[in-house]
């Protein structure tokens, strides 16, 4: 009974320094993120899952990464686990709360990222569910400027398949969802407006610019972005492919 009793009394103290880890956790998490130390980062969100797998935060962290590590593997198995990681984390936080903006938002775009750069068939296949999850996650948080970005994306895609992939979508689906190239512009422009320091987001607006045939914009906005100093562990090289896509239109 005495031992009882202390455990019961201890419970409260136990919880408050769990609570207290995770606080610990996340924050470091956050800072190995933003060096950026994206390995780093993931697996110190992998240990706050260890001790509360159904941190919601944590989940939406670790889907991201494995997005974006997997994108930078160059061996095809590994980025398809990665991409499939991404997805499994995403769904399991959506399981726990199917409204959550940031959740449907990294699953969209651990679905664009396995799906979107691919053949025409598996992307038109893929491209509905995407555009299900970028709507909730926007009508959930409309300022969620990832999911703006997705969007973009979404729209620039489908909105430049050619007219084969076109052709044989229609043969073999009836239909395909409608993206165009102007909707692109307007959500990558959205999502500035929410933040002035996405990368990614600048140089596929510049993309989108320039086949809009808006090469003052496209250079402008490739300028701009160079200034903006690197957050992820992509950005040099995007913007090394910016560069590229100055000369280009220069």
């Amino acid at each position: 009974m005495k031992v009882l009793l202390i455990f019961l009394f201890s419970l409260p103290f136990l919880f408050k320094v769990s609570s207290q880890d995770i606080v610990g956790l996340t924050k470091e998490g956050n800072r190995l993120e933003s060096v950026p130390d994206e390995n780093a980062a993931f697996n110190k969100f992998k240990e706050i899952l260890k001790l509360q797998p159904t941190n919601i935060y944590s989940l939406n962290k670790c889907s991201e990464l494995c997005s974006r590590i997997g994108k930078r593997q160059t061996n095809n198995k590994v980025i398809n686990d990665y991409y499939v990681a991404a997805k499994t984390y995403a769904g399991i936080a959506l399981k726990i709360d199917p409204n959550n903006a940031e959740s449907n938002c990294v699953m969209a775009i651990a679905l664009g990222r396995s799906s979107l750069n691919k053949s025409g068939k598996e992307k038109i296949l893929s491209a509905r569910e995407i555009k299900v999850y970028v709507d909730r996650s926007i009508k959930n948080d409309p300022q969620n400027f990832k999911a703006w970005h997705v969007l973009g994306r979404w729209n620039y895609e489908l909105g430049n398949l050619n007219f084969i992939e076109r052709t044989a979508a229609k043969l073999l689906y009836g239909s395909i969802p409608e993206g165009s190239l102007k909707k692109a512009i307007v959500a990558f422009e959205k999502s500035n407006t929410i933040s002035n320091g996405f990368i990614l987001n600048y140089f596929e607006l510049a993309k989108a610019y320039n086949k809009n045939d808006e090469k003052d914009k496209a250079i402008y906005t490739i300028n701009k972005m160079l200034l903006i100093p690197n957050h992820t562990e992509d950005d040099p090289a995007i913007k090394e492919d910016a560069r590229r896509l100055l000369q280009d239109i220069k």
